[in-house]
Order: C-alpha cells, then structure tokens, then sequence
C-alpha cells in the first residue's frame, strides 16, 4: 500500500491537469479580462466585489437585461434568471460545461474521484434529466413535505439543547457555537451520521466548498482536493457500516436500492456526500446572515419578538436580500433565444441570484431589509426549474426554529466584535460572528 505522502506525489500530475482544465484555464482568462476592467471578470476575481458584490449588481443591471464579455454572458435580471434556470434548452452540461467537448471529456477522465467534488458529475448539480431526475427520485423521498414537518420538534430539541450549553456564556462565536451547530446535527440524523464524526465533517464541507467557486488557484484548489479526499474516505467507511446494520436513514435506503435504482459506488459517493454538504451549508449562512441584518435593524427584531408568526416569512426576506448562494451557471444545450440575445450550443450565462432577488421590477425598495415585505418568497435562493434546492423546506424551517428559539432565550443578543464574511464567491456567509447575550452598553 502506498503511503498517503507518496500517494500525493504521484497524483500530482494528475491533479494539476485537473485544476488546468477546471480552474487554471479560466483562472488565467478571467484574470486578463479583470486587468482591462471587465466588470463580469472583476466579480469573479475583485475580492471586495466578494464582500459586497451588490454595487456590480447595480452596475451590471444598468447595462441592460444580458450582458456578456468574449467569454459568457451574465445577467442580474429576476425574470431572465427564473426563465433560464425552468428553460430545458439550459443545463449544467454535465460539469465544466463551458470547456470545448475535448477539453471536458479529458478532465472528466483525468480527474480522481476521490477528489469528485459538488460540481462534479455525477454530483446532481452537475448533471442534467434524465440522470438528474433518477438520482433526484431517490433523495426526495427524504424531503417530502409531511417528513420536513416532522422534523420540526426534532430541530427544536436540537436548538434548545444547543442554547442550554451556551447558559451562562456571555460572548461566543454565533456560527460556530450555534449557525453551524444546528443544521450540521439535524442532516446528521438525516444520513445516519454518528454524533463523533459531525464535528469533523463540517470542517470539510467548509474546506471544500470554495471548489463552488470560478477560477480557483492551484493552492486553493490542492487544499479543497484533500479535503474532498477525505471525506470520500469517511463516506466509504461509514457505507460499509451502514451496509452491516442499515437503519431508516437516507444513505441505508439508497444503499439498499435494487434494479436500475441502484447507484453504483461513485453515484452514491457523490449524491450522499452533496446531500451531506447542502444540508449544512445554506442554513449555516442563512442563520448568520439573519443575525448580522438583525442586529442592524433593532425595529425589525422588536416585531418579530412580538409577532413571533412573522419568522417565516423574515427568514425568505434574509433568503432575498442576503442570498447564501449569490450565482450559479447555466450553458445552452441548444440554440435557443433569451429576452431577444441569441445563445448557440455551448454559450454559458452566469445567473446572478443575488441580483435578481434585489430587481426593482419584482421587488419595490429591493435594497431595503424588510421582514414584513408581502413577495419575499418570490426570490430565486433556492434555484427554480429542474434544480431547484430539495431540502428548501427543511431549511426555512431550521433558520425560522433557530432563529425564534435564540431570540427568545437571548432577547438582547447582539453582535459584538468585529464579523468576518467567507472569502466564497458562491456562497455567502459569516465564517465568524462573535455575539453578546447581554444587553447593548448606550453610546
């Protein structure tokens, strides 16, 4: 058996051609674009434009519906989003879509799939109908309506339980403490995950979430690859546990499937662990995110305290104006037309949710926060068409539950110290956000 040092060495040249052809190439086009102030360019690459992208939104709305650049088009336009991301004529195009044919068929061979990560086929946001729908079949079962709303005095047990070991502490770290804490518990249960791997299965999935994200660097890339590495060696082991002593858990029911239902090893790999990380990922910086808008609007928070029926719908307010996932990329499958712009097969369109949800035309006053606006729940936070996010009910509960519970045990919990947002283009979060229980000190 290799060593894990010599197995590195000898992977090298092959994960390096991975990064190129994912990564590397872009990176390099994306960067000469940012030079000549391309705006689409500089979103991807500007890292204040990471911290506060909305100003580009504005600016790239202002040069119309669609805009585009000698490499892809991009838009911050609420109704081309929705109508690309429901149209059939767009896909994922089976990862890395926007590489010519040759060069995605040489980096889905080149690639380890012990490294396969969320963008990977056959991960189910790299895929397409109909092996999207097969897998998306077996996993809803998991997300029906009637099982989320059993969930709920489960994720209950799971906040109070949480606050009860924060009693008595005055300052603590909001996402690690509790945002984090909360959703990583309950997708837990959800996949059968013992209590003393959750901790370390987080740290992961926030290591290998920047592979989301366009353009990455070789360092960046090399990190998140043994981060990837990792958690398929945990998922392996704890598939070979479950397949000893299954239990009602969604892993046991898709080890368990027969026929032409069955997954094969890197199907289940990739749909169990995406299941894992989207479990977690968006509640985490839903509930960060809520605190943080909160705290900067004490109006809002005293009628929510009073109007406890209003969580739910402040939570889609957050979902809009601070979307967790600000973009996501569609190609053209077909020649099709698009609000009067012409895409041939193969054309790519980054879709800017969190522009969208901040249109004028859909939303009135779309840069105010307000948790009392009657069509929050028109954002696209969750996606629309095929790939529409199936654990979105699952979590609007967690952050409605997490949040009513935090606000009633801590009525004057604040923000104090200074937050520090995740460096991801994707998704947008707090990577800390140091709180007090206590109340404010005037002045």
């Amino acid at each position: 058996m290799r060593s894990p040092d010599l197995a590195r060495a000898v992977d090298l040249p092959r994960s390096f051609t991975a990064w190129a052809l994912a990564h590397g190439l872009q990176r390099s086009l994306i960067q000469r674009g940012a030079r000549k102030g391309d705006l689409i360019s500089r979103m991807v690459m500007d890292p204040a434009l990471r911290l506060d992208p909305f100003p580009a939104y504005e600016e790239l709305r202002g040069r119309g519906v669609i805009s585009a650049n000698d490499l892809i088009s991009a838009s911050v336009d609420h109704a081309v989003c929705n109508e690309v991301l429901r149209s059939d004529a767009f896909g994922t195009a089976g990862g890395q879509g926007e590489l010519p044919k040759p060069l995605q068929w040489l980096h889905h061979k080149v690639i380890d799939p012990d490294t396969l990560g969320p963008v990977d086929p056959p991960s189910m946001l790299a895929v397409d109908p109909p092996l999207h729908t097969r897998y998306r079949k077996q996993v809803a079962r998991a997300f029906t309506a009637r099982k989320v709303g059993r969930m709920g005095d489960r994720v209950s047990d799971v906040a109070g339980d949480l606050l009860d070991d924060l009693a008595g502490v005055e300052d603590f770290d909001l996402v690690e403490r509790y945002a984090s804490q909360l959703p990583v518990t309950v997708i837990a249960d959800l996949l059968g995950v013992p209590e003393h791997d959750r901790g370390r299965l987080l740290a992961l999935g926030n290591e290998a979430a920047v592979t989301l994200d366009p353009g990455l660097s070789w360092r960046q890339f090399r990190r998140a690859e043994v981060a990837l590495r990792e958690m398929h060696t945990w998922f392996r082991g704890h598939v070979e546990r479950l397949r000893e002593d299954p239990g009602d858990d969604l892993i046991s029911q898709l080890i368990l499937l027969d026929g032409p239902d069955r997954l094969d090893p890197v199907e289940l790999h990739q749909v169990g662990l995406l299941v894992l990380a989207a479990g977690f990922e968006t509640t985490v910086n839903l509930i960060g995110n809520a605190v943080a808008m909160l705290d900067g609007h004490p109006d809002q928070l005293r009628f929510l305290q009073e109007n406890p029926d209003g969580w739910g719908n402040a939570v889609d307010e957050v979902l809009r104006h601070q979307s967790p996932v600000q973009l996501t990329l569609r190609i053209a499958l077909r020649r099709t037309e698009v609000a009067g712009k012409v895409f041939e097969p193969g054309h790519g369109i980054l879709l800017y949710l969190g522009g969208a949800n901040r249109d004028p035309a859909v939303f009135a006053n779309p840069a105010a926060f307000d948790v009392t606006r009657a069509n929050a729940d028109q954002h696209l936070a969750f996606s629309a068409g095929v790939h529409f996010c199936l654990g979105a009910s699952l979590a609007r509960l967690e952050a409605a539950v997490a949040l009513r519970a935090l606000y009633e045990r801590h009525p004057d919990l604040h923000v104090a110290g200074r937050a520090e947002r995740r460096g991801t283009r994707v998704l947008r979060g707090f990577e800390r956000l140091p709180v007090r229980t206590t109340a404010r000190v005037p002045g």
